[in-house]
């Protein structure tokens, strides 16, 4: 592939066949899959989320929320966003086993198995 047009893929060109956007897509190591739009996704099981996700109980996200005044809790999907938006102030050496079980579960059921950073 030239560097024209991986310069293309980059900027969102219309011009770049389809074929250079898979070998580039295949050359980062992802893998494309197409959806039917209109099918609607299983729900989620949250078996195992807590209803609210108590900042107190995990010190790394709580660390990420020191901007939101007067919250003790978040929906697992807000804690999975914070998380997301955030994940460079991350300590991960300092974070405990119950804050990697959590966010595993948050990633497993609300973000299809993969954190979004």
């Amino acid at each position: 592939m030239s560097r024209v047009t991986l310069h293309r893929i980059e900027r969102g060109e219309p011009s770049v066949t389809l074929g250079a956007y898979l070998s580039a897509i295949d050359a980062v190591g992802l893998q494309l899959e197409l959806r039917d739009p209109q099918a609607r996704p299983a729900p989620a099981d949250d078996a195992g989320l807590p209803e609210r996700v108590r900042l107190a109980e995990y010190p790394q996200l709580q660390r990420l929320a020191w901007q939101l005044h007067d919250v003790d809790d978040l929906s697992p999907a807000d804690a999975l966003s914070l998380y997301e938006r955030n994940w460079r102030h991350i300590d991960r050496a300092r974070m405990e086993p119950a804050e990697r079980a959590l966010l595993q579960a948050l990633v497993d059921r609300l973000g299809g198995g993969r954190l979004l950073v």
